[in-house]
């Protein structure tokens, strides 16, 4: 899609309306424009009042405004007339930008901004690193070609690839700060620096969550589903890997006690020996106790077999 000029494909013929007939919408592309300061359009207003209205308000074919917001503003204010033309081309988004960002003395982080939040009303890919995903939700409006990024939008307009991609980090991880950059309230260099830091902590939570997920299957789904915070979810895992820590050491030293123990017996005299008089209370051993513990003997031979402990 090529660069338009002001004065390319639009209609002729002028519409008459007086300023009192005067409510007309803007275009979604063309609302993304800041509006001008008070200073701006008192200097556009006397520009007008001494010169006339030298470009006249651009239309689309529905009626909304793409070029000339600014100047229909003064002409309600000095109570004049405007003129109107109607585009005629095929592409009234581009044309919108085109015609603003030309005019308007925007730095190249407004620019980029306002090219990047243009993909909200065009549907463009968002693609601010090679290799990283496009953001979802495109919104509505017209579609471009399948396939085409906000870098393809910002290369016709216009705005360097570099600068796109700083916008589009800002848009992505600190949305809250686009109208900031878009209006000169905050450079793009320092909301982009905050961006990168949000940017960092969302990959590193999203890392984070990968491990937990290899580790931890189940926690993860909680934390997913919103039941857990990341941090909560670590914290269950740790007090989990505590306890599960104490009860090997528990278990360890209590087999480390008994087995030994009734290993050395074997082969003696000592089951010929055992008199239930002696028995401390409620430790007698009986041919009840006497199965259980060959059971448990079973089960552990085929515990250190199936883990291949010496």
């Amino acid at each position: 899609m090529r660069k338009l000029s002001p004065h390319q494909n639009r209609q002729s013929h002028h519409l008459s309306l007086s300023s009192e007939e005067i409510a007309i919408e803007s275009h979604p592309t063309n609302s993304l424009i800041p509006q001008l300061d008070e200073d701006d359009l008192t200097a556009l207003a006397h520009d007008i009042q001494e010169n006339g209205l030298m470009q006249p308000i651009v239309l689309d074919h529905t009626g909304r405004i793409l070029d000339g917001r600014g100047r229909l503003a003064a002409c309600e204010r000095l109570d004049i007339d405007p003129a109107f033309v109607t585009y005629d081309g095929d592409a009234p988004d581009t044309y919108s930008l085109s015609v603003n960002l030309i005019r308007r003395s925007f730095t190249k982080g407004q620019s980029a901004m306002i090219t990047v939040k243009a993909r909200s009303v065009l549907g463009y890919e968002v693609c601010p690193e090679k290799g990283q995903e496009p953001c979802p939700d495109p919104g509505q409006g017209s579609r471009p070609e399948k396939g085409q990024t906000v870098r393809d939008l910002g290369e016709q307009l216009g705005v360097a690839r570099a600068v796109i991609g700083r916008a589009s980090i800002v848009w992505q991880y600190a949305p809250n700060l686009v109208d900031a950059v878009i209006s000169g309230a905050m450079g793009l260099d320092g909301a982009y620096n905050t961006a990168r830091e949000k940017k960092a902590q969302t990959d590193s939570a999203e890392s984070q969550l990968a491990r937990l997920r290899a580790e931890d299957p189940r926690l993860a789904d909680r934390v997913v589903e919103g039941e857990l915070t990341l941090q909560g979810a670590w914290a269950e895992r740790k007090a989990r890997m505590e306890e599960d820590l104490r009860q090997r050491r528990v278990a360890t030293q209590l087999l480390c006690e008994v087995l030994p123990s009734l290993a050395q017996i074997r082969g003696s005299r000592t089951f010929a020996l055992y008199d239930p008089e002696f028995a401390p209370p409620g430790r007698a051993v009986t041919r009840e106790v006497i199965e259980h513990a060959a059971t448990a003997l079973a089960e552990m031979a085929s515990v250190w077999k199936e883990r291949d402990l010496p």
